[in-house]
């Protein structure tokens, strides 16, 4: 009996040890699920069936369907798309409409549901008639400011038949189509902005890309984003072949193979993207933040500004008033204390707005605008500020030390923008917390030193335009010149009658040595307005010069890694203007230098740059492109690693 219990015993021993050096858990599923069938079938014909159930091998999931699964021709309401265990079913809520061809694009919604392993861009096909369409085209959807790709715009066909660019009214009608019926076929686009239309029928198109936001497959809005070109798409196939690569790992590769395939045309189609100007005009609010001024908010500017009518206070010469740049936002400041101390303001406001035709009408509206720091508030923090105040000059007085017997008054505190050294074309800037109502120049004093000796230096000070209390201060800059600003008390005094503090500050401006000069040659717009703009690696302007005789010199530039990029100014106003459907007109064109730059001191760097020779899909660098690839659901790879780190070799299945 006791040999027996040690017999066991050992046998208990090695299984422990055996089990200790074997793989926990096994290989991973690293396979994807596989459909199995489908009703009606894949590809069936003459269908009249709404519900489609579409089977797998093991239990599935669906990732934000409603997102990444696009069902062609549009469907107005939106369909149910959902897993049942092994099983999707997708429930059509539109009529079926006759002799059509139906694409359900899944893209990457798939996978199953232990590891997550993508089934990768599965369609289902069927036809309400006895043919099925198979034609595709392809391309890219940019956003036409900054050529950033577009992640989920829908891309439209609409069927022209055969109407001719060169029948001008007839295919000028066609121009309106997205204004008054849905897409034909549609599809959208993923995060590199890239599209496939499948399931289309020969024919001859035009192309569209909307970014819808009402779910009618139309542009209704303003607010929606869209693109559109007058070129006509006749889609069309042909045998090809292509490369595949086959990794053995992620650094290895197993084998290249040639494989044929058809390949669909047009692939190439770029639509750049723009949101049209927002001119309808409509009162959104009014603020009162700060007790010594109000804000008045509009979807849209316009010259003739507000009329107010104080109705419990009288409004004559009451305000200081700052509209925006674009006069969509005007803030009102008050003039007198009195009515900074009163807490509620009721006005009424007089303003044009627009109707639902879009058409200006002067609307009235009354307002009660109460204070967010009551006076009262504002009292007692004065009274405590003055507290402190005494009892510091009374700890000074025990002290014996220097004290002062009245409290001084609050004083104006402007921030001062003057960097200790500064590059040859900077200004200096000094921006306000309110409106000015004095600034004495006789006050302010620049010097230069030469030599040993300091020297009365030429400037010249003046709020910037567009920017309400924002001083500049420009000066003749001498390169490697030595300055010094040097500002009296009260130079600058506020419409509350708050005087400034002396200030002084020395600064440097930097030698020419210490920068770079960037030359663009530029080749194919030698008839244009264009404005050429050096850009960070946040794709951010850095510097920017206008020209027409086709080259762009950039000056004192930092020493550091640049991109370009160039947009051509139709309308020589110096910025960039965005497309109207209406009109049909495109926003203005954008291209971006392909490649990155470094500048060095001392440098110049000289760049010959042809901004069509590169397709616009392709310029923009891929560090500047925010919209990141998204992240595969994918766990391929794991059991080589798995199998490295166990010292063996993985076949896979």
């Amino acid at each position: 009996m006791k040999k027996t219990i040690g017999f066991i015993g050992f046998i208990m021993l090695l299984a422990s040890c055996a089990k200790m050096g074997a793989p926990d858990g096994g290989w991973y599923d690293e396979d994807p699920p596989k459909v199995l069938g489908a009703f009606p079938a894949n590809g069936a014909t003459n269908v009249n069936s709404k519900k489609i159930t579409i089977y797998f091998d093991e239990y599935v999931k669906l990732d934000n369907p409603s997102e990444k699964v696009v069902v062609s021709p549009p469907q107005l309401e939106q369909p149910e798309i959902k897993e049942q265990g092994r099983n999707i079913v997708v429930k059509l809520q539109d009529d079926l409409k006759p002799n059509t061809t139906y694409t359900i694009d899944f893209s990457d919604a798939i996978s199953d549901n232990n590891e997550g392993n993508p089934l990768g861009n599965f369609t289902y096909t069927f036809s309400t008639g006895n043919a099925i369409d198979t034609l595709e085209i392809a391309g890219h959807v940019l956003n036409a400011e900054n050529l950033e790709p577009i992640k989920g715009i829908h891309v439209g066909l609409y069927d022209i038949g055969s109407v001719s660019d060169t029948d001008s009214e007839t295919f000028k009608a066609t121009d309106t189509l997205l204004l008054k019926v849905p897409m034909l076929r549609v599809s959208s686009t993923d995060e590199k902005g890239h599209f496939v239309i499948k399931g289309v029928s020969e024919g001859r198109y035009r192309v569209f890309a909307l970014q819808d936001m009402d779910g009618d497959y139309r542009f209704t809005q303003k607010a929606e984003k869209l693109a559109f070109n007058h070129d006509i798409v006749v889609p069309t196939c042909k045998p090809d072949i292509r490369q595949d690569t086959l990794w053995r790992d992620s650094l290895h590769i197993l084998n290249i193979n040639r494989v044929g395939y058809t390949h669909f045309l047009p692939d190439d189609i770029t639509l750049t993207a723009f949101q049209e100007k927002q001119t309808d005009r409509a009162f959104l609010k009014a603020t009162r933040q700060q007790a010594d001024n109000f804000m008045v908010f509009f979807s849209y500017g316009n010259a003739e500004l507000p009329k107010i009518k104080g109705l419990n206070f009288d409004e004559t010469n009451a305000f200081v008033v700052e509209p925006s740049v674009n006069q969509d936002t005007i803030t009102y400041w008050l003039r007198d204390t009195a009515l900074v101390n009163q807490d509620t303001l009721q006005l009424e406001m007089q303003y044009l707005a627009t109707d639902t035709l879009g058409v200006l009408h002067q609307n009235t509206d009354t307002l009660e605008l109460i204070s967010r720091q009551p006076y009262a508030k504002r009292l007692k923090q004065m009274k405590e500020a003055a507290e402190k105040w005494s009892k510091q000059q009374e700890r000074k007085k025990k002290r014996g030390e220097s004290f002062e017997t009245v409290m001084p008054s609050v004083a104006l505190e402007p921030d001062y923008y003057v960097p200790s050294s500064i590059a040859p074309d900077q200004n200096l800037l000094i921006k306000m917390k309110s409106p000015i109502q004095k600034a004495d120049t006789a006050a302010i004093h620049l010097y230069t030193k030469v030599d040993t000796l300091w020297q009365p230096a030429r400037y010249l000070l003046s709020e910037q335009t567009g920017h309400p209390r924002v001083w500049q201060l420009i000066g003749e800059w001498q390169p490697g010149a030595e300055y010094s600003l040097e500002i009296d008390s009260a130079a600058f005094v506020d419409i509350y009658g708050k005087a400034s503090k002396a200030y002084k500050q020395g600064f440097k401006v930097k030698t020419l040595d210490e920068f770079s000069t960037v030359i663009f040659t530029l080749t194919g717009m030698e008839d244009k307005h264009v404005v050429v703009q050096l850009l960070n690696n946040k794709d951010a302007v850095e510097k920017e010069v206008e020209t027409q005789n086709a080259v762009a010199t950039l000056y004192y530039v930092k020493p550091g890694i640049y991109y370009a990029r160039l947009f051509v100014d139709e309308n020589d106003n110096g910025i960039w203007d965005t497309g109207n459907y209406a009109e049909q007109k495109q926003a203005e064109a954008v291209y971006y230098y392909p490649e990155s730059f470094e500048c060095k001191a001392k440098w110049d760097v000289q760049q010959t740059w042809n901004p069509t020779a590169k397709p616009l899909a392709q310029q923009k660098p891929a560090a500047l492109i925010k919209q990141q690839k998204q992240k595969k659901q994918t766990t391929k790879g794991r059991n080589i690693e798995r199998a490295r780190s166990l010292g063996i070799e993985y076949a896979p299945r």
